[in-house]
């Protein structure tokens, strides 16, 4: 499995075979996997937050808020603090998924295109969130695209055009990323909770739901 074999990178690969934390009420504190992604990932009852920032403060932080220990690493008053201390922005807590790569080539009949040089919305902010981004267009009026995310973890995200929805292309595409990434690999995927298509796609694809992910991004 291809990931960086940092702290971080160490549990993703462990939790993407089913091995999580244990669930302790515990909050693991571990460096960035690298300059750009900081955040935090909650699992059941253990919380890990990625940061270089002292562990101290944010062991502080966390134990001085009045809200469920459990919930502390995704309370809006952790971000916020986190925010004001790195001046980090962050946009969404979003719903963790994985799936692990199947062998072959994806479904012929979404007629796969490459792009080479692509302008779409989301492949902008992908480039700014992954490296090794690659892009496809589906014949029928969707993108897929993949690239190294957080730990240099395979990451996808699919969009498709509004009159192409209620089709299935969005669970077809997002099965295609298990065939994209190498055999024995993992694949993750974030969506929104709110978003209950994407959550729904992905989880017909085969996508299981491992955590809640926040992230915070350097300007």
């Amino acid at each position: 499995m291809a990931i960086a074999s940092d702290a971080l990178g160490t549990m993703l690969v462990a939790a993407a075979r089913g091995t999580f934390p244990p669930p302790d009420g515990a909050i693991t504190v571990v460096p960035q996997p690298g300059h750009r992604d900081a955040g935090v990932i909650a699992f059941t009852a253990h919380s890990v937050v990625f940061t270089d920032e002292d562990p101290a403060w944010v062991r502080a932080t966390l134990a001085a808020l009045d809200c469920d220990p459990l919930a502390a690493t995704m309370n809006a008053r952790f971000h916020a603090a986190f925010q004001d201390r790195t001046g980090r922005t962050t946009d969404t807590i979003d719903l963790l998924t994985a799936a692990t790569a199947r062998p072959g080539a994806p479904d012929p009949r979404l007629e796969l295109r490459e792009l080479d040089d692509p302008d779409h919305p989301r492949v902008a902010r992908a480039r700014k969130r992954r490296d090794d981004v690659r892009v496809w267009a589906s014949a029928g009026g969707g993108v897929l695209v993949l690239g190294r995310g957080v730990a240099g973890r395979w990451e996808t995200a699919v969009e498709v055009d509004e009159d192409a929805r209620h089709r299935g292309l969005g669970r077809a595409l997002a099965n295609a990323a298990r065939h994209l990434v190498p055999d024995g690999d993992v694949v993750w995927a974030q969506q929104a909770p709110g978003n209950a298509r994407g959550v729904r796609a992905f989880q017909a694809a085969g996508y299981r739901p491992v955590g809640s992910e926040a992230l915070f991004t350097a300007g």
